[in-house]
């Protein structure tokens, strides 16, 4: 088993919302240099990073966080897996670009879930992943405001098909 300690980026900060909710008073602030925390993580034994872009997620202006991903990646030598806001093939290889070993796609697999095949496809299974955030049993897209009408078990049975090996399962209630 391999534990992937989590660094969420909300403004270039290292953030952590309970149940994903966007509001203040569920934000806690754990550090404005994310790349300090990574190479931290490192230094304690982590094998991999997983890095969330939370803008990206609610469909926010991204870019301090892409910056702060590129500070990351160079301040570590362990792999990063990146996800929040990768909808369409070109986010998806821009964060390629910065050097992330594998990306999450979450509300893509269930809004276009065509892309998580042409992304197989192009970049190999062993660099897609699959988000899928539950709330109650559903699939819960765009940083988890939104409901979907797909159950988490269809929708881990989909991504298979689809050619997706690994998932990252989130039970939303218990974030």
């Amino acid at each position: 088993m391999i534990i992937f300690p989590a660094i969420d980026l909300r403004a270039g900060r290292v953030v952590r919302l309970r149940q994903g909710r966007a509001d203040a008073d569920a934000e806690t602030v754990y550090g404005d240099d994310p790349a300090q925390v990574a190479a931290r993580w490192q230094s304690e034994g982590a094998k991999w990073l997983h890095v969330v872009n939370l803008d990206g997620a609610f469909g926010d202006p991204a870019s301090a966080n892409l910056h702060e991903l590129a500070r990351i990646i160079s301040s570590v030598s362990i792999p990063v897996q990146f996800g929040g806001g990768l909808r369409d093939a070109t986010s998806i290889e821009a964060a390629f670009a910065f050097g992330v070993a594998r990306v999450v796609i979450g509300t893509a697999a269930i809004e276009n879930p065509a892309l998580v095949s042409d992304a197989v496809a192009r970049f190999g299974a062993e660099r897609i992943v699959v988000g899928i955030d539950a709330r109650e049993g559903m699939g819960a897209t765009r940083g988890w405001r939104e409901q979907s009408q797909v159950s988490a078990i269809d929708l881990a049975k989909r991504t298979r098909e689809r050619g997706i090996e690994r998932i990252v399962y989130t039970d939303i209630a218990r974030d």
